[in-house]
Parts: structure tokens; C-alpha cells; sequence
């Protein structure tokens, strides 16, 4: 029913909101009445956003954050809880993925990769944990892959390690949390249409993978939106430690 995707009231922080998935995550629940919060390293590009949805009667702010620096995540949440008083759903979409071959991995790719993709989960699920207890329930939701956990794809070894930790944070957050009344879930996105497809090849790379798509297209950021409204909402209050897959049924053959 239309009243159980109504977020009037609700307070939602949406890391890397500024484009792509996160740009459509943001959409999705601020036009849906919730209070959005969008931190991205990428600052004008997530003010410009929040202008456009702001004349759209929408209540959007942007904050600079870079996530891989765990000070500056314990900040974000704080800097949101002493303007908001509260913060009800929590989205980690960020991610960093360059494309490198496996041999080319450096200590800086990889560290940054971890940082950004897993080890900020953590720090802003701990930041948060402190209002989810005074209000009695809370919810964590995060944009997990569908490479790493199930499939794998060349250059994306280090990215591919991370989600499939994102995974495990998942499962385990969702078992010591539940007794706040905290869920925890996440939905891996399989081949979305984003500026990120830009890391995988040109337009024939891209037109070649959406051909191999059982549904016949590229996924969209509303599709993976869709996704997190349905977690988010009081359709899934009984729902805690799962990933929902959104990839047009890319991972069903078997070869």
C-alpha cells in the first residue's frame, strides 16, 4: 500500500548520493517525504542536488565526506545528530572500484577500496547505534554487489573482496543488533546504467553486457532504489541479514 513507502518524518543519511545509484536512492525517498542527508566527496555535484530536489518541495542537504578517513565518518553522523536529533535509516552506497588488474593492485587501491567500500560501514553503523537505541529501532541498509559474492569479473578483485565482506557485515551486525530492533540489510546490484559503467570499458563493452541480460537491459538506479524502499519500509519490518539480488537475472545461467 502507498502508506507504507510514506518516510514523512523520517531521517535518512545516504553516503555517496550524489550520482548514480546513491543519486537515485537520494530521489526516492526524499519525493517519498523523508529528511535526506546526503554525504558525497563530491560536494557540488551533491549541493546541486539537493537544490533540484529542494525546489521540488523535498528536504535535501549535502555534506563533504571522505569515508575512508574514520574520524571524519564519526563526525558526519555526530554534525547530523546535533542538527536533526535523529537518524532513522542509514544507507552506505559509496564505493570506490577502480579497474585494475589483479597484479597492479597497490597498497594504496587496495586500502582505499576497503576503507570507503567496508571499513566505513562499520564506523557509521557504530555512530549511529547510540540514536537507534534511544529510539527503539533503526535500520542500516547497504549497496552491496553482486560480484564478489556470486560472480566475479576481471580488474575487480580488490572491489570484489569487499562486497563479499560487506556481505558478512551484514549477516553478523543483523544477529547483534537485532535485540535494538535493528535491522540490517543490503541489495547487490547486478549491470547498473551509471556514469561508474564508464570503469568497465566504452559503449561496446556496456551494449555487450546488457545483450547478456536475460531481461534484455541495463538495470537503473530507480531499480535498485526500488529495492532499498521495500528493505527501508514497514513491508520488511521482519527482515534482517539478507541481500537482495537486482540484476535482471544476470546470474541465473549457469553458463
Amino acid at each position: 500500500m502507498l502508506e507504507d513507502l510514506n518516510f514523512s518524518g523520517k531521517a535518512v543519511l545516504v553516503t555517496g548520493g550524489a550520482q548514480g545509484i546513491g543519486r537515485g536512492i537520494v530521489e526516492a525517498f526524499s519525493l517519498r517525504g523523508a529528511h535526506v542527508v546526503i554525504a558525497d566527496l563530491q560536494l557540488p555535484q551533491a549541493q546541486a542536488l539537493a537544490v533540484e530536489l529542494s525546489g521540488r518541495s523535498c528536504a535535501v542537504e549535502a555534506v563533504c565526506v571522505d569515508l575512508a578517513d574514520a574520524t571524519a565518518v564519526l563526525e558526519l553522523v555526530q554534525g547530523l545528530e546535533q542538527r536533526l536529533g535523529r537518524l532513522d535509516i542509514l544507507v552506505h552506497n559509496a564505493g570506490y572500484f577502480p579497474l585494475t588488474p589483479f597484479a597492479e593492485i597497490t597498497p594504496s587501491i587496495l586500502d582505499r577500496t576497503l576503507a570507503v567500500n567496508l571499513s566505513a560501514l562499520f564506523w557509521l553503523t557504530q555512530a549511529a547505534l547510540p540514536m537507534f537505541r534511544r529510539q527503539g529501532l533503526g535500520c542500516v541498509l547497504v549497496t552491496s554487489s553482486v560480484t564478489g559474492p556470486r560472480v566475479a569479473y576481471p580488474g575487480l578483485c580488490h572491489y570484489a573482496a569487499s562486497k563479499a565482506g560487506v556481505n558478512g557485515f551484514i549477516r553478523n551486525a543483523a544477529l547483534e543488533l537485532a535485540g535494538h530492533n535493528v535491522r540490517v540489510n543490503g541489495v547487490e546490484p547486478g549491470m547498473i546504467a551509471t556514469p561508474a559503467m564508464g570503469n568497465l570499458g566504452g559503449d561496446q563493452v556496456t551494449d555487450d553486457i546488457a545483450s547478456r541480460v536475460p531481461l534484455g537491459r541495463l538495470g537503473t538506479a530507480a531499480d535498485i532504489a526500488g529495492a532499498m524502499l521495500f528493505l527501508a519500509s514497514d513491508l520488511a519490518t521482519y527482515i534482517t541479514g539478507q541481500t537482495l539480488v537486482v540484476d535482471g537475472g544476470a546470474t541465473l545461467p549457469e553458463v
